[in-house]
């Protein structure tokens, strides 16, 4: 049961999107998805601007924020933790940072494995008890890896590999009991609390292009 708590905005740019949710008195008031491959930077605030006025809150109203760490887009996590960080200093509340993988899983009916698109053949994957809780931390390993999380006998498989995982642990495959945002809302609403430390991405993978190497000191005479 969610905890009774003001209304709670949720977003996410992890991957070739801009979303958002507003929780509030136990239930989503709304939630957008937007598909874009760019643009996110300049797409997120006036979409939290929309979800806010279209779910009759204001940015004073909110008690707590949501957002999604990744594993995804390295640029797209960026954007979204950055807002969420300046956001909550400027408005004075806890910001929770969920992860794409526990997203998927939550309150799923079982022990799950969740699995995300990594990308030149690897997957994103993570496996999660019975209650919810994550048995070890997420990993990138190739697609066709042979020894896959362990979560027990016939889990549930959920995200861009479910059928192929399904198939090779004995799962079954099921669709995320709720959309990325509104799952997000949801447990931010939960684990909200003052002492929260900042959200910080999470990386799974080394960046696609390296730091530039500083250009050598000119000597003028």
């Amino acid at each position: 049961m969610q905890p009774d708590r003001g209304p709670v905005l949720a977003f996410d740019t992890a991957a070739a999107h801009c979303a958002a949710a507003l929780f509030w008195d136990g239930e989503i008031r709304i939630s957008r998805t937007e598909t874009m491959a760019k643009g996110q930077a300049e797409r997120l605030m006036p979409l939290l601007e929309e979800v806010l006025a279209e779910g009759g809150a204001a940015w004073a109203d909110l008690t707590a924020l949501g957002v999604g760490i990744g594993p995804g887009n390295f640029t797209g996590i960026r954007i979204s933790v950055a807002a969420a960080r300046g956001l909550g200093l400027g408005l004075g509340v806890p910001v929770v940072g969920v992860s794409e993988l526990e997203a998927l899983a939550f309150e799923a009916e079982g022990p799950a494995l969740a699995s995300l698109d990594a990308r030149r053949g690897n997957a994103y994957l993570q496996g999660f008890g019975a209650e919810g809780a994550p048995l070890a931390p997420p990993i990138m390993a190739p697609v066709d890896i042979a020894a896959l999380p362990d979560t027990g006998p016939a889990p549930l498989c959920l995200g861009d590999f479910a059928e192929d995982l399904a198939a090779r642990c004995g799962g079954t495959v099921a669709p995320p009991r709720h959309p990325l945002p509104e799952a997000i809302a949801r447990i931010a609403a939960q684990r909200a609390r003052p002492d929260l430390p900042p959200p910080a991405p999470l990386y799974l993978r080394p960046a696609d292009a390296a730091p530039a190497k500083p250009a050598p000191a000119l000597l003028t005479p």
